[in-house]
C-alpha cells in the first residue's frame, strides 16, 4: 500500500467530470461509487482521492498525495501563501490542461468613480485570493488595500467591506446582477498537473512520468488529426506550409505512378474545411482525415 500513488482531485465541481475522464483516456480504471471519498485503481498502482479544490495544494505540499488536479488559480494562491509565509513550496505546476477555464478580474461598482486599476490607489479590494491579487499590485505598483472575502464576494462593496472586487468571472452575469462592472483581468487559469517536490521511490517515480506522460499524450490528441492524400511529388512544401503543427510529412510511393505520391501527416492543430480546399487547390486529391486516439512523443 505504501507504494500506490495517490491522485486527489475535486470532489465535487466543475472539474471533477473532466478529471475522471482524463485519467480513465490515460487507461485507468478505477473502482469508484458516488458516495466513496477514494476511488482504486484496478489495473494501475493509484489511488484517487476526492477532495475539496481549495485543499489539494496541501496535500501534494505534505506529500500526503503526490499528483494533484487542481485550478491554476488555486494552485498558485496556495504557492503564493507559502511565499508569503517564508515556507518553502513543494509542490510544481505540470502541465496545463484543457478543460477548467476561468479568469480572476476586478470588478468596480457602477455608482463608484472606480473605472480601472489606476483608481484603486488607496482603495480596500476584497477577494477571495488575496496573496495573487497582492502580488499583482506589488508588481504593478499600485498602493490599494487587500481584505480577504469568502464566499459571495461581489455582496462586499454593497456590503461597505470594500471598495471594489477581484473574483473569477465566467459569464459576467453575476457581476451585472449586483451593479457591478467588469474591469482588468489579471490571470486566465485552466485546471493543471500539480506534482509534489518531494523525494520518490524509484518504482513511484517510474509511475508518476507514466502518468504525466500519457496526461500530455491525451492532451496531444485532443486536436489532432491524421491526414492522407495523393498529391503531386513537387507540391509537398506547399502541403507542409498549409497544415499547421505539420511534423515531416510521410511520403509513399504509388505503384505504377511516378508523380504523384501518398502523404500521412499528423496535424497537432485543428483542420478546418478552408485548409482542405486550399490543399485541393496545390494538387491533393482523395483527403481522408481522421481523429488520433492516442499518441506519445
Amino acid at each position: 500500500m505504501n507504494e500506490r500513488i495517490k491522485i486527489a482531485i475535486q470532489k465535487s465541481g466543475r472539474l471533477t467530470d473532466h478529471s475522471i475522464t482524463l485519467l480513465q483516456k490515460c487507461g485507468l480504471v478505477i473502482s469508484h461509487t458516488k458516495d466513496q471519498l477514494i476511488g482504486y485503481g484496478e489495473n494501475m498502482p493509484f489511488d484517487i482521492m476526492f477532495v475539496r479544490d481549495d485543499d489539494i495544494p496541501g496535500l501534494i505540499q505534505e506529500n500526503l498525495c503526490e499528483i494533484g488536479l487542481v485550478g491554476a488559480n488555486v494552485a498558485i494562491e496556495k504557492k503564493l501563501s507559502y511565499e508569503a509565509n517564508q515556507s518553502s513550496c513543494e509542490f510544481a505546476l505540470q502541465t496545463p490542461l484543457d478543460f477548467g477555464h476561468c479568469k480572476l478580474s476586478f470588478a468596480y461598482p457602477e455608482s463608484s468613480s472606480i473605472r480601472s486599476i489606476k483608481d484603486l490607489d488607496g482603495k480596500m479590494i476584497a477577494t477571495s485570493y488575496p496573496f495573487t491579487v497582492r502580488n499583482y499590485f506589488s508588481e504593478n505598483n499600485i498602493n490599494a488595500n487587500v481584505t480577504e472575502f469568502s464566499g459571495a464576494v461581489e455582496l462586499a462593496p454593497s456590503l461597505g467591506k470594500a471598495d471594489a472586487i477581484c473574483d473569477l468571472v465566467s459569464t459576467g452575469n453575476t457581476l451585472r446582477a449586483h451593479n457591478l462592472e467588469l474591469g482588468e483581468t489579471i490571470m486566465e487559469s485552466v485546471a493543471t498537473v500539480v506534482k509534489s517536490n518531494a523525494k520518490q521511490s524509484q518504482f513511484k517515480n517510474k509511475w508518476i512520468d507514466k502518468i504525466i506522460e500519457r496526461i500530455n499524450g491525451v492532451l496531444q490528441v485532443n486536436e489532432s488529426k491524421y491526414i492522407m492524400m495523393h498529391a503531386p511529388k513537387d507540391a509537398i512544401n506547399d502541403i507542409t506550409r498549409l497544415l499547421p503543427g505539420t511534423e515531416s510529412p510521410t511520403v509513399i510511393p504509388l505503384d505504377g505512378i511516378q508523380e504523384t505520391v501518398a502523404v500521412h501527416v499528423v496535424c497537432k492543430e485543428t483542420v478546418f474545411w478552408e485548409t482542405l480546399e486550399d490543399l485541393k487547390e496545390v494538387g491533393a486529391s482523395s483527403i481522408l482525415v481522421v481523429p488520433v486516439e492516442k499518441m506519445l512523443m
